[in-house]
């Protein structure tokens, strides 16, 4: 009988150690973590509201990607494509008005403002170059 208390002791302090153990550990980081982008956007906000299309980069100046994608989507401003960086220190309230949660956010939109397309984060030219032929030209990309 004595061993019985004893092992049914040991079983309750297993237990509780247990449940301690697991209140005290912190959850695990989501896998996904999904950001707002805008649907659609007031041309009349940016530069060039009258260009058939329009790249916008919301960026932060402390965001070394940033910078990078500001940079290779700056070679698409034509007739056509107007390019804007908007930077959240120069224009907090556009970032804000359209809820930017994260940077780069890269929104390709069409004359009326909606948001065809769009990259959250590193985002290289190929990919650049390819969404805004897609959109404007459907079929012209490659694998499209």
């Amino acid at each position: 009988m004595e061993r019985l208390v004893i092992a049914a002791v040991i079983i309750a302090v297993v237990g509780v150690v247990a449940l301690v153990s697991r209140s005290r550990r912190t959850p695990d980081a989501p896998t996904q973590r999904h950001h707002n982008v805008p649907e659609q956007i007031d041309r009349s906000d940016f530069a060039r509201p009258d260009a058939p299309w329009l790249v916008t980069i919301f960026s932060s100046a402390t965001c070394d990607v940033c910078k990078g994608v500001a940079e290779r989507a700056a070679v698409m401003e034509s007739k056509e494509v107007a390019v804007v960086e908007v930077e959240y220190g120069e224009a907090k309230a556009l970032h804000e008005k359209y809820q930017i949660d994260a940077v780069p956010t890269l929104l390709i939109s069409d004359a009326q403002g909606v948001t065809r397309k769009h990259f959250v984060g590193p985002v290289n030219a190929t990919d650049m170059w390819a969404a805004v032929a897609e959109i404007r030209e459907p079929g012209s990309a490659p694998g499209h």
